[in-house]
């Protein structure tokens, strides 16, 4: 999609903090963090919402939890635990078209988040 960030910052259109890439996810700091760790996952793939996830979505979401458990690790929030979100739809609170999840670390959460 020409017009959305994510995919702009996934062809490197827009200069991000990349902490980890491969050929069909790309994780980077978020710019108004929430935490002191939050990571962006996005697939490169351009999926607008989990309202668009189907069977062959599958293996890229699998691809996507595993990149998040060895960020975690990798980033020494495993331990202490970590917060994996999808927001989805305007309710949802989702401010881009194009799904991706946060990891966020660092601190104790409270429930329920808002």
């Amino acid at each position: 999609m020409k017009d959305c960030i994510f995919c702009k910052i996934a062809s490197k259109e827009i200069p991000s903090s990349i902490v980890y890439e491969d050929d069909r996810i790309i994780a980077f700091k978020d710019i108004e963090p929430q935490a002191p760790v939050h990571i962006l996952i996005v697939p490169k793939e351009h999926i607008k919402s989990a309202n668009e996830l189907d069977e062959t979505n599958i293996e890229l979401i699998d691809h996507i939890f595993l990149i998040i458990r060895k960020l975690a690790e990798d980033l020494g929030i495993n331990e202490d635990g970590y917060r994996v979100v999808n927001n989805c739809g305007e309710y949802g609170g989702q401010s881009v078209s194009h799904i991706h999840f946060h990891l966020l670390g660092g601190r104790k959460f409270s429930w329920p988040p808002g």
